[in-house]
C-alpha cells in the first residue's frame, strides 16, 4: 500500500478517534459535575468522603462490564481508580471548609512546626478559631489557652511530655487535650495524669507536606471520656482522613515495626551502599522495576530529615531493643552463607512463606501493580 493510500484510508479513522477522546472528556466533565453535587450534599449531611463498600462495588461492576465489552478488566480497574480517587480529592477539599465545631477554639501548641501549621490551616479552614501558642509564646500561655474547646500538641517526641506537663494547667476543665506524637504510651498518660478533662491521642502517618488527607490514616488512642473528644475524630473524617482506633500500648507495639524497624532496616540498606561505595546510578541501567522501586524506598529516606528519623527510631527504650534483636538476627545467618547451606536457606524460605500465607499472593498483586506504573512513568 503506497503512503497516500495508507494517509487516505487512516486519516479517517484516527478523526473519529479523536471524536472520542473528545466525547470522554465531556462525559468526565458532566460525571465531575455531579461529583460537586454529591460534595455538596456530603458536606450538608456531615458525611465522610470515602465510602469503601460503595467504591469497591463500583470497581467490582465496572471489571464485569469491561469483561461484557471485550475490554480488559485490569485495565479497566486502573483507569477508574483514578478517576475515583480525583472525586474523592475534590470532595475532601469541599470537605476542609466543614467543621463538625465550627467557631469552637483551637490552640495548637508547636503551631508553628510543618505539622502544627497543617493542621491549623485545616481547622482554619473549616471555620474553627484558631491560636498558636510557640516555644516563646509561654509568657501568654494563660491567654491563649482561656476558653478553648481543644488543645492539640505538635512538638518533638523528645518535648511531648514535657510540654503537655507544662500547658495542662492553664487548660479548661472541660478541654479536649490532643498530641501528634508517633508514640503513645507516655504522651497519653501524660495527658491523663496532667489533665482532668477529655484526653485523646493521636498519630497522623503521613508527613506534613500531604497535599490531601484523602484515605491519609490517622490512628487515635483514647485516653479519657472518648464521648467528649468524639467530635475530633468526625472532623478527621469529614476531611476524607480515615481514623483507626488502637490503645496505646498495641500503636506503640506495632509502630515498632511499621516505623522503627522499616525505617532502621533501610537506613542499614542505604549504609551498607554508601560503605561500599556502589555506583547507584550505573545500577539503575541494569536494575529490574522492582530494585528500582526497592532503591526509590531507600532514596526517599535519605531525601528526607534526619532528626525527625532518629526521634522516630531512637524514641522509646522498647524500639530500641527490638532493633538490637533485629541485627542479632542478622548476624545468625553467617554460619548459613559460609557453609553454601542452600537446603537451609529454602527450609526456612518455605517456613517464612508459610507463615506469611495469603498475605504473599497479595503482596504479589499489589506489587505487581506498583511495577506496572513504575513501567509506564520511567
Amino acid at each position: 500500500m503506497t503512503d497516500t493510500r495508507f494517509s487516505d484510508r487512516i486519516r479517517p479513522l484516527r478523526d473519529e478517534i479523536d471524536r472520542i477522546d473528545s466525547q470522554i472528556l465531556t462525559l468526565l466533565a458532566r460525571r465531575q459535575e455531579q461529583v460537586g453535587q454529591v460534595a455538596a450534599l456530603k458536606k450538608k449531611c456531615d458525611m465522610p468522603v470515602y465510602h469503601p463498600a460503595r467504591e469497591e462495588d463500583m470497581i467490582s461492576r465496572l471489571r464485569t462490564q469491561a469483561m461484557e465489552k471485550g475490554l480488559d478488566p485490569d485495565v479497566t480497574e486502573n483507569l477508574f481508580r483514578v478517576i475515583i480517587r480525583q472525586s474523592r480529592v475534590k470532595q475532601t477539599f469541599s470537605m476542609q471548609y466543614k467543621g463538625v465545631r465550627p467557631g469552637a477554639g483551637v490552640l495548637i501548641i508547636g503551631g508553628a512546626g510543618q505539622m502544627g501549621a497543617m493542621f491549623a490551616s485545616l481547622f482554619e479552614k473549616s471555620g474553627y478559631q484558631v491560636r498558636i501558642l510557640t516555644e516563646s509564646d509561654w509568657d501568654d500561655a494563660a491567654r491563649l489557652c482561656d476558653g478553648i474547646d481543644l488543645a492539640l500538641v505538635s512538638v518533638p517526641i523528645e518535648h511531648t511530655v514535657t510540654v503537655i506537663e507544662k500547658v495542662a494547667p492553664f487548660l479548661p476543665a472541660n478541654a479536649l487535650l490532643a498530641d501528634l506524637t508517633s508514640i503513645k504510651k507516655a504522651p497519653v498518660a501524660a495527658m491523663c495524669t496532667s489533665h482532668t478533662g477529655p484526653v485523646l491521642g493521636l498519630h497522623p502517618l503521613f508527613g506534613p507536606t500531604t497535599s490531601s488527607l484523602d484515605k491519609q490514616i490517622i490512628v487515635y488512642s483514647p485516653g479519657r471520656d472518648m464521648t467528649a473528644g468524639h467530635w475530633l475524630v468526625e472532623q478527621l473524617n469529614l476531611w476524607g482522613a480515615i481514623p483507626v482506633q488502637a490503645a496505646p500500648e498495641e500503636h506503640d507495639d506495632i509502630m515498632e515495626i511499621v516505623q522503627a524497624l522499616r525505617h532502621f532496616a533501610t537506613f542499614c540498606f542505604g549504609r551498607f551502599l554508601f560503605e561500599k561505595q556502589v555506583k547507584i546510578q550505573r545500577t539503575l541501567e541494569f536494575s529490574s522495576p522492582i530494585y528500582r522501586l526497592e532503591l526509590g524506598m531507600v532514596g526517599r529516606l535519605f531525601a528526607q530529615d534526619s532528626g525527625l528519623y532518629a526521634q522516630i527510631i531512637f524514641a522509646t527504650k522498647e524500639r530500641r531493643e527490638l532493633l538490637q534483636e533485629f541485627v542479632r538476627s542478622l548476624s545468625q545467618h553467617i554460619d548459613m552463607l559460609e557453609n553454601k547451606d542452600i537446603p537451609t536457606f529454602i527450609r526456612q524460605f518455605n517456613d517464612i512463606a508459610a507463615w506469611f500465607g495469603p498475605f504473599s499472593d497479595q503482596a504479589l498483586r499489589e506489587s505487581t501493580f506498583l511495577i506496572d506504573r513504575l513501567i509506564e512513568r520511567f
